[in-house]
C-alpha cells in the first residue's frame, strides 16, 4: 500500500522517512544494500530523485533485489537508482571509495 508523503514535509525530514523506508524493508538483504546506500547517497540527491525513489521503494523487495543482484532487468523507470544502487552496495561504479561498500583484499 502506498503511503503518500505529507505535503509538509521538510526536506530533512523527508530524508529521515526515506532512510528509515530504505534500512527496515522487511529481508536483511535489502536492508544492507537500500542502507549503504541512503548512507553513501541518499544527501545528495535532488527532489526528482527523490520522487524515483519513493516510487522505487513501493515496489517488493523480491524485485528489488533481483534488479540489484542482476538476476532480472529493472523496468527502464527504475534502471538510473537501480545501477546507482548497485554501484553502491557492490563496490562498482566509483562508488566504492565513498566508505559505503566494504572493500575484500
Amino acid at each position: 500500500m502506498k503511503s503518500p508523503a505529507p505535503t509538509t514535509e521538510d526536506h530533512a525530514t523527508r530524508l529521515k522517512r526515506l532512510h528509515m523506508r530504505m534500512t527496515r524493508r522487511g529481508i536483511k538483504e535489502m536492508d544492507i544494500i537500500l542502507g549503504r546506500f541512503a548512507a553513501a547517497r541518499l544527501e545528495g540527491l535532488d527532489s526528482a530523485t527523490l520522487d524515483a525513489l519513493e516510487a522505487l521503494l513501493e515496489e517488493n523487495d523480491q524485485h528489488l533485489y533481483a534488479w540489484v543482484s542482476g538476476r532480472l532487468a529493472p523496468p527502464p523507470s527504475h534502471r538510473p537508482l537501480i545501477e546507482a544502487i548497485r554501484a553502491v552496495a557492490f563496490g562498482t561504479g566509483g562508488a566504492a571509495d565513498d566508505g559505503a561498500a566494504p572493500r575484500k583484499g
